[in-house]
């Protein structure tokens, strides 16, 4: 199993411009806690996260939050103040992330993320982003390889892909919430939906398309507006 088999196809991201204020009010509204930054090729040329963001925090007279915050504005350096101070993604990001190609094996993406102590790698096809592979993706596939594989590859993507589609075009359903697994026609469906009515819509939209034998629907519910991951 490879990157391409578990990855996050649908990537919320931004451009170099994109001010910094509305990459806060993405992370928010599609409960993600990172962007990538991509420039005008759909080549990955940095990433925010939430921690990124953290450092602009404030306290109500202006002052720097003590503590571990303090650590960012400590003496004076030109670099950290362009991070806690621009208005810009390309200011504030961590630039030149860790990628993987879409044919790297679970193994390599697993030994990367723990070596680096990171939580999700943007996904590559020809140098331009495709998917994300976060923590979440990887254990579910992981344990996903434990029962081996009954069908080709081959199949099995079509047929994850087919469905990804249909609930990005028929469903209200926000597919870069959703880890979609397919092996041997059984599909396996993990992430966060705001209704049970929205849950039963990933099944059915699964259950239609053909090759597909089980579903097992593992989706959670999060309530509009609350929380994100």
């Amino acid at each position: 199993m490879q990157a391409i088999d578990i990855m996050t196809p649908k990537v919320v991201s931004v451009a170099p411009d994109t001010n910094v204020s509305e990459v806060a009010e993405l992370l928010l509204s599609h409960r993600i806690s990172a962007v990538p930054v991509v420039d005008d090729e759909h080549k990955v040329i940095g990433i925010i996260s939430e921690g990124d963001l953290m450092r602009r925090l404030k306290d109500d007279n202006g002052q720097e939050h003590s503590g571990w915050l303090s650590l960012f504005s400590a003496g004076k350096n030109s670099g950290e103040y362009v991070k806690s101070h621009g208005r810009k993604a390309h200011e504030v990001m961590t630039p030149n992330p860790l990628t993987v190609e879409e044919n790297t094996p679970l193994h390599s993406i697993a030994r990367l993320l723990e070596k680096h102590h990171i939580k999700r790698v943007p996904v590559l096809r020809d140098g331009k982003l495709v998917g994300i592979v976060s923590r979440a993706n990887l254990l579910q596939g992981i344990a996903n390889v434990a029962v081996g594989p009954t069908q080709s590859p081959s199949d099995d993507r079509q047929i994850r892909q087919a469905i990804l589609d249909e609930v990005e075009h028929n469903t209200d359903v926000r597919t870069e919430n959703l880890s979609v697994i397919v092996d041997g026609g059984v599909v396996e469906v993990w992430g966060l939906v705001e209704s049970r009515d929205q849950k039963q819509a990933v099944t059915v939209a699964a259950e239609n398309i053909s090759g597909v034998t089980r579903v097992e629907n593992n989706l959670g519910m999060m309530p509009r507006g609350v929380g994100y991951m």
